[in-house]
């Protein structure tokens, strides 16, 4: 018999189904027994009254929460069923894993009148067993949205001419500021593990390939332990050429993140808010745009926050936290650009105006970076000399390769797929993954 989802029973009604998936919950009485059945799509209540389906006994006293079993049965509508009305009537249960007594708690249980509470396992403590911790509703959930999510973007950029490409994660040279790489032994000599495939998204650029993007892992060999830092994350990441202005570059990321949002409300942002207490938000367009400097002076002025002027040509934790009250506050927005970073806090390869300011910007979402864009240095003298000045000319020589025969003006921006789950959803980056990576955790 063909497997049927559980989603799906309620146009089964009335006639033979077989349904498979994990035991969440297991009451086995004297004369009647319950199971809830949960699959990728649902749950289901399996019914089992004992006197007429003696057969089974035995099999039910072998069961235990998170085995896995297939049942064959009858469904049938049933009000009295709290869960969606609907129960399965077995006439048989087969036993394809039985699980042991579970290693974590994956969620608090309230104290009871006759139980004490029972707390929840530390996110760690989740992690060396994230398997069984992904089987909850919101992390099965999560990655469904993050699904959606990234098609969305995809979607946006497909009818848009962009093409997708896959770019090597192992380098023979540290890329982009020549440090925070992982080193690897490449045979007889050392490689790098890529810390964005932002060189050769350029590369496609003067392959004259005009429109590009890439889903893949970034890696970061930066010692961080925040609750947003990890040393190995997906990225989503896009370049495109004949562009007037970094503006272009931002005015293709808003309209993005937006129609990107609005996938994911119209899915699931009622599965959303009843799960994780948060409402997905589709935010207008234009974003707020501010400088680096002006956001200083409204801080100061709102909050009453002030640095060192020496800090103030890059936007401090603090700050950024602070820019997602004020841009509530000013615009009801939770997205703000920030443009006119300092030189020496942007990458060798950002394009400057003729005052020496990179044509770049980041982006803040809930309080968040989520992209660092802007307009490329493609006019290869100009970027062999900004390479110079920072001292890499010798480090990217392969990479300036690329501008010395001809190359479209161009820009783009990366996303970390990881980090906007994260801020989606309300979680530590630690939950926002599949499996965490971070300085103290290379397992499973």
């Amino acid at each position: 018999m063909e497997r049927t989802y559980i989603a799906d029973i309620k146009n089964n009604l009335d006639k033979p189904v077989l349904v498979q998936g994990f035991i969440e919950n297991l009451r086995d009485g004297k004369a009647m027994a319950f199971i809830v059945l949960k699959d990728i799509t649902g749950k289901l209540q399996i019914t089992v009254e004992k006197e007429k389906a003696e057969h089974l006994c035995d099999t039910i006293a072998q069961l235990t929460p998170d085995s896995v079993v297939s049942i064959t049965g009858t469904a049938i509508a049933n009000d009295f069923v709290k869960l969606n009305g609907i129960e399965l009537i077995p006439t048989d249960i087969k036993i394809e894993s039985i699980a042991d007594a579970l290693p974590i708690m994956r969620k608090e249980i309230p104290a009871t009148k006759k139980k004490k509470a029972v707390e929840r396992s530390s996110i760690d403590q989740r992690i060396d067993y994230r398997w069984i911790d992904l089987r909850t509703d919101e992390n099965q959930l999560m990655f469904k949205v993050q699904t959606t999510m990234v098609n969305a973007m995809r979607q946006f950029l497909l009818e848009r001419e962009f093409i997708e490409i896959h770019t090597p994660k192992l380098i023979g040279a540290a890329s982009e500021s020549g440090s925070e790489v992982f080193e690897v032994k490449y045979f007889d000599r050392n490689a790098y593990l890529a810390q964005s495939p932002q060189f050769y998204k350029q590369m496609a650029m003067a392959s004259g390939f005009e429109r590009i993007f890439e889903v893949g892992p970034v890696f970061r060999a930066e010692k961080s332990y925040t609750s947003k830092h990890t040393t190995e994350f997906s990225g989503f990441d896009l370049e495109f050429s004949y562009i007037n202005s970094f503006r272009d570059v931002m005015k293709m990321e808003e309209e993005l993140l937006a129609f990107m949002l609005k996938a994911v409300k119209e899915k699931y942002g009622d599965e959303i808010k009843e799960l994780f207490g948060i409402d997905v938000v589709v935010p207008t367009t234009p974003f707020p745009v501010i400088t680096l400097k002006e956001l200083y002076a409204e801080l100061e002025k709102e909050f009453g926050y002030t640095i060192d002027d020496s800090e103030k040509g890059d936007l401090t934790t603090d700050a950024e936290r602070l820019s997602y009250e004020w841009v509530m506050k000013k615009y009801g927005h939770e997205f703000l650009f920030i443009t006119d970073y300092d030189a020496e806090k942007r990458a060798f390869y950002h394009m400057r105006d003729e005052n020496g300011v990179p044509q770049g910007y980041d982006l803040i979402w809930r309080g968040v970076e989520i992209t660092t864009g802007a307009q490329r240095e493609h006019r290869y003298d100009v970027l062999k000399s900004q390479a110079q000045e920072k001292g890499l000319d010798k480090d990217v020589e392969f990479y300036l390769e690329f501008f010395k025969y001809g190359c479209p003006p161009h820009g783009g921006f990366g996303i970390g797929i990881d980090r906007m789950t994260m801020l989606m959803l309300g979680l530590h980056i630690k939950e926002a993954m599949f499996i965490f990576r971070g300085p103290n955790r290379l397992n499973p």
